[in-house]
């Protein structure tokens, strides 16, 4: 069975959880409570939408706390929210509705600069907060690799050496491959040393197939979550044609879910449905596979 979802708004409500401020709000904690439950409103209206039409994934925005990781937040945020997002986290468990994250890719715990890896370290552990109180215990935190920085094994090994002491961001972290710098083999290189899972996306993998086929590089990934004991998870998006390469369109094209499909050649997996029209584009490709589904029934 394959599962689809999508990320961070619902275009059709709308809703969203990715409501935020700029920098200064912060001094006011009143405005930045009142944004908080708003997109904790939208986590709950999305996550019972989304279930009602059969659609189990759902990528909640980094903002959801806004600069919850900033030195200048200016309340313990855990303390105040937490029931609510316990209560959120049961909702989409009996809903059958799993979670994720995807901070941006400012964010960068492999980094040279050791401000930089800090920021981001203190990022991911926020990410990995929000699910610990969740109680999502098949979240994920979607990362990618970050800068080469002219020495691809000192990256790799920066990366691994951040990470490797923090089991609690571990726990829910997954690399995914990009369109420019990591491949998919290259990207096992710091996800197998750290025991955590890879994620293929197929657009970045067009883009930057380092040689192997779609097929072949679903055969390294799908196996990297087996010790995590969650389902695989891969990112499903087609190219804008109007804009640079790796650009997200507003739908995905027939061809790109039919490749997707063939090369998992009746995988499991959950799918996350990158593209500019949220809901309705995830809605198109659950359709497809209902469709295809009842075709192949005897």
């Amino acid at each position: 069975m394959i599962r689809v979802g999508y990320p961070a708004q619902n275009l059709t409500l709308p809703a969203t959880t990715n409501r935020t401020l700029r920098l200064a709000g912060l001094e006011d904690a009143e405005k930045v409570r009142a944004l908080v439950w708003e997109n904790l409103l939208g986590l709950e209206t999305i996550i019972r939408w989304n279930a009602e039409r059969g659609l189990r994934l759902f990528r909640i925005g980094q903002g959801l706390i806004p600069f919850a990781s900033h030195p200048a937040f200016p309340y313990d945020w855990a303390r105040e929210h937490g029931d609510d997002l316990r209560e959120l986290g049961g909702l989409a468990r009996t809903l059958g509705v799993r979670l994720s994250m995807h901070p941006a890719q400012f964010i960068n715990p492999g980094s040279p600069n050791p401000q930089t890896a800090e920021r981001s370290l203190e990022e991911l552990r926020y990410a990995s907060r929000v699910f610990d109180l969740l109680g999502s215990e098949d979240a994920v935190v979607v990362l990618h690799l970050g800068g080469a920085y002219d020495d691809r094994p000192a990256a790799v090994s920066r990366f691994v050496e951040a990470l490797r002491p923090e089991p609690e961001i571990l726990r829910y972290l997954a690399l995914e491959n990009d369109e420019r710098i990591w491949t998919v083999a290259e990207i096992l290189q710091a996800s197998g040393p750290l025991g955590i899972p890879a994620i293929v996306d197929n657009l970045h993998h067009r883009l930057n197939p380092g040689g192997l086929t779609l097929g072949e590089a679903l055969d390294l990934a799908l196996p990297t979550w087996e010790a995590r004991g969650s389902r695989p998870k891969i990112h499903l998006s087609s190219q804008d044609p109007k804009k640079r390469p790796g650009a997200h369109a507003y739908s995905i094209e027939p061809d790109d879910w039919e490749t997707v499909v063939g090369a998992l050649d009746g995988r499991e997996t959950d799918v996350m449905v990158e593209a500019k029209g949220k809901e309705l584009a995830a809605l198109g490709v659950a359709a497809g596979q209902e469709r295809r589904t009842v075709a192949s029934e005897p």
